[in-house]
């Protein structure tokens, strides 16, 4: 299926590396129009139902993903869907508030396991949520942990989104370097280089939680899941900690990127439109974020060209690609009897290979079913056999036990970038946050 061309830019999402609300801050649609939409009676169910409503966040006006997708339904199948839009900083909390007063939308979009304020099982475990028939056929095998409570599933995941480096090939070769890092010895080479040519290696957004806490995670991902990515499990059991593992040399590596100049002058203080406007702007080669974000600063930019990449891993490990199912369709618990099967229908018509690639295309992921190297978008090819191999793992932080163990890297994070502390002592801030 070929690739809508993008009209306006988009921002991108933060994923499962942040609270939701923090993580839509930078949006995330990558597309134009929507694909023809199936016109299959059969395929959402029998006939018109009755309408229902969907609560999302947003960014900007550009962050209509959700909206194409509910409108495409409506074109296939008579059933009015209400998208509410919400504004995204706010989201979480207004979630929060809508589900303990019973009046929250009928839909919402939550994050897969346990390791934030919305994520999924939590909120059924709270009996807030509903289970969906359709989501045990969309479910990456190995995650079904992240969307089940006492043998149902509660949310449905939208699609997989890769997290690494977004490279601006372009910008690198006028420094003289004509491809990614393969190492992250050579990663530090490269910093090197940019500086020399008046750019820098990697735009951070520091003083935004969301991207130094992606950046923590990123570096940790050959070291520490690459090398076992039962790591989780073995942590929630007691076999072993973050101050006595690779994350101790995943901070090291922070602290030896700043060093080497690879961040921005003044980094620790900058916010997201550091990266937007480094990357694209030519002065950056690199940007810590979602697959989605080359989509959206391909649309900025003409010719940019922008492609996802995996965190280069140091030697001695192997490199690993994080993807991740990192948003959920899920159902709220107190829709009335009507809404309830209309949207068990518009699930099922999502859970299918055709609307799952048409979705994706729309918001700029993999699709979570019916994936293929011939409906990857463009900037995915570099990372192609990672994907269609599953040779990846998903973002570590979705099944950590409480938030505060992603805030205590993140704010570690800041906090190594400043020198107010060390790596070993991060370590220990998030062990204690686990317990």
């Amino acid at each position: 299926m070929p690739q809508h061309t993008p009209t306006r830019m988009r921002r991108w999402p933060l994923l499962a590396a942040a609270p939701l609300a923090a993580a839509l801050v930078l949006g995330g649609c990558a597309a134009g129009e929507p694909a023809p939409p199936s016109t299959d009676p059969a395929s959402p169910g029998d006939g018109p139902g009755e309408g229902f409503s969907m609560m999302v966040a947003v960014a900007n006006d550009g962050d209509d993903a959700y909206s194409m997708i509910a409108d495409a339904y409506t074109e296939a199948t008579g059933v009015e869907i209400e998208v509410i839009n919400y504004p995204s900083e706010a989201y979480n909390t207004q979630l929060r508030t809508q589900l303990q007063a019973g009046t929250a939308a009928d839909i919402m979009i939550l994050s897969p396991g346990t390791g934030q304020e919305i994520s999924v099982v939590p909120l059924a475990k709270e009996g807030f949520l509903e289970p969906i028939d359709s989501a045990a056929s969309v479910i990456p095998a190995g995650t079904e942990s992240q969307y089940e409570v006492d043998g149902n599933f509660y949310g449905q995941p939208s699609g997989l989104m890769p997290v690494g480096f977004v490279f601006n090939g372009g910008a690198a070769a006028e420094v003289g370097i004509d491809a990614f890092p393969t190492t992250f010895e050579d990663l530090l080479g490269y910093c090197a280089t940019a500086r020399e040519g008046d750019k820098v290696f990697t735009a951070l957004a520091g003083a935004a939680a969301p991207n130094t806490g992606m950046l923590g995670m990123g570096l940790a991902a050959a070291p520490v899941y690459g090398e076992d990515p039962d790591w989780n499990e073995k942590r929630a059991a007691g076999e072993v900690t973050f101050a006595d593992s690779g994350w101790v040399t995943a901070l090291e590596n922070v602290v030896a990127m700043n060093d080497a100049g690879c961040f921005q002058d003044g980094a620790a203080g900058s916010g997201f439109d550091a990266i937007t406007n480094g990357v694209v702007g030519g002065t950056a080669l690199t940007g810590v974020v979602p697959g989605s974000a080359a989509s959206s600063m391909n649309a900025a930019r003409e010719g940019l060209g922008a492609t996802a990449q995996a965190f280069p891993a140091p030697t001695g490990n192997t490199t690993t690609l994080y993807a991740s199912a990192n948003y959920a369709w899920a159902l709220h618990s107190k829709a009335s009897d009507g809404a309830k099967a209309s949207v068990q229908k518009f699930f099922a018509w999502l859970a299918e290979p055709e609307q799952a690639v048409q979705f994706a295309e729309l918001y700029g992921m993999v699709p979570i079913v019916g994936a293929d190297e011939g409906n990857l978008l463009e900037p995915y090819q570099p990372i192609a056999e990672f994907i269609m191999s599953g040779a990846y793992v998903g973002l570590p932080n979705a099944m950590w036990p409480n938030a505060g163990v992603y805030d205590a890297l993140a704010t570690g994070v800041q906090a190594l970038l400043t020198g107010q502390k060390t790596p070993q002592q991060v370590a220990a801030d998030m062990d204690n946050a686990w317990g």
